[in-house]
């Protein structure tokens, strides 16, 4: 009697619970080693590389993702598009403060960016943004310039989310992980997401791999016909005649040496063909010593000891592009030189210039910040990519 209402009651709360929509009956815990949940799922690639705007382009549609205080507007205006419409598209509203990391999808299609024959064009917002990396201790994740769409094989489905639909729900639809999911589209850490919006779901790692393109297996040339058969093909040596006269004898090195300087063309005079190329591009912002190296990753540009109060100068003529602040109340000046050439200077106080300024070579532009071991740092670059420095001042 007793085994029987056991087995009575184990039926009604199996029944029970069965009736409950999402309940798994997979009594598995993830720490047991015995799920394969996510095993079961498909495995899924990296999301692709942004531009320097943050958009990632595909044949029919593009998203866009945002940086770190970033709301909707500052999008808006980086990549050329309403505000009102951005929000409108994603459920938001202008003025909502994104994540860094947070996809949004465009209701149209923006321009490619910058072109790389624009060589006077520096993506300022994007300079900057590295700048901020460096100065906080992040390593910036390099973009490319031009928007590069994605070929059709790797164009995600879009999922416009439902009133009460959850993340898990979705990757659970869609046969992928939830951290895929939550990756691929910038979600916070509670997984949550909002009515209307807008959600790429990850492509399958295969798709990605054939969207890299398999390298072609190497062709193996066949020898069979041009390999010559053994003892054929080798040209017989003309035997030596006695009636052949012998060759002339070799000079010695010092008729060698005559003839060599005979030969030789008259040495241009120096002072004459002397150039200013010679005068390196670029002046010394502050004179101090080298107290840090050029050596990227980890350091991009120089360190030059100097008394805080010293004036920091231009290095060339320019144009003040930038003068940010960081969160760590580190300030930086950034001066265009044109040609996508630019100076950064870093660790300053009392800013003596506005953006937007012209500049002279040595004029003004900050004082060195104070400090346990004041001291500037200075950097060149090309477009985002920093160049080493000293080339530019020796």
């Amino acid at each position: 009697m007793t085994v029987t209402r056991i087995s009575l009651l184990c039926s009604a709360a199996a029944f029970t619970l069965a009736a409950c929509g999402d309940f798994d009956l997979d009594m598995r815990t993830p720490d047991s080693g015995f799920n394969t949940s996510d095993a079961a799922r498909q495995a899924t690639a990296s999301r692709p590389r942004a531009d320097g705007r943050g958009v990632i382009s595909y044949p029919d549609y593009q998203v866009v993702v945002a940086r770190g205080g970033d709301s909707v507007q500052t999008v808006a205006e980086r990549i050329g598009m309403s505000a009102r419409e951005l929000a409108s598209f994603n459920a938001l509203t202008p003025e909502t403060t994104l994540r860094a990391g947070e996809v949004l999808a465009l209701p149209s299609r923006v321009g490619d960016g910058p072109s790389a024959t624009d060589a006077d064009r520096i993506d300022v917002s994007t300079l900057a943004d590295t700048a901020i990396a460096r100065a906080e201790g992040r390593t910036p994740d390099p973009a490319p310039t031009r928007t590069q769409t994605q070929p059709a094989s790797a164009q995600p489905t879009q999922h416009r989310v439902a009133r009460g639909e959850t993340a898990f729900q979705i990757a659970r639809l869609y046969n992928v992980t939830p951290r895929a999911l939550a990756d691929w589209n910038g979600l916070d850490p509670e997984m949550r997401v909002r009515e209307g919006q807008v959600l790429m779901i990850p492509v399958a790692a295969d798709v990605a791999a054939d969207r890299a393109g398999a390298s072609p297996e190497p062709q193996r040339e066949d020898r069979s016909e041009s390999v010559p058969q053994p003892g054929a093909g080798s040209a017989t040596p003309t035997p030596p005649s006695a009636r052949a006269p012998l060759p002339d004898p070799e000079p010695s090195a010092d008729e060698a040496e005559v003839a060599a300087q005979e030969a030789r063309p008259p040495s241009p005079s120096l002072s004459e063909e002397r150039t200013d190329t010679t005068r390196p591009q670029f002046a010394m912002p502050v004179d101090g010593r080298i107290i840090r190296a050029y050596g990227p990753p980890r350091s991009e540009g120089i360190g030059i000891a100097a008394s805080a109060g010293t004036d920091v100068k231009a290095a060339a003529a320019g144009t003040v592009s930038r003068i940010v602040r960081t969160t760590n109340d580190i300030t930086f000046v950034i001066v265009s030189h044109g040609n996508q050439l630019s100076t950064v200077y870093a660790n300053v106080a009392d800013v003596a210039v506005s953006e937007g300024a012209r500049v002279t070579q040595g004029q003004t532009l900050a004082k060195v910040a104070g400090g346990e071991s004041p001291n500037l740092h200075f950097e060149v670059r090309r477009g985002t990519e920093s160049q080493d420095p000293m080339r530019f001042l020796q």
